[in-house]
């Protein structure tokens, strides 16, 4: 999975995973009731970043993290001391 963003310093790239679109009964929801993805996949790590590596699955909290959209695909910069645990 190559990206065109190399992050500096402790910096980590990801992608967001799908929010699911319908409910453990099988209901079907509409975007506004969707829940933010809490977890996302590592694309791309700065060289500074020690825990995590390309590919692992994370989840992350914090207010400063940034959003980006390049050619269609929405990315995520998290800073490593915002990530809280790897979901094996």
């Amino acid at each position: 999975m190559g990206v065109n963003i190399q992050p500096l310093a402790d910096y980590v790239v990801t992608q967001a995973e799908e929010a699911a679109s319908k409910t453990s009964s099988g209901l079907y929801l509409p975007e506004a009731a969707k829940e933010k993805p809490k977890t996302s996949t590592v694309v791309a790590v700065g060289k500074d970043v020690k825990n995590v590596k390309v590919g692992d699955h994370i989840i992350f909290g914090g207010y400063t993290n940034e959003t980006v959209k390049i050619d269609g695909v929405e990315y995520q910069l998290v800073k490593e001391e915002n990530i809280y645990a790897t979901v094996k």
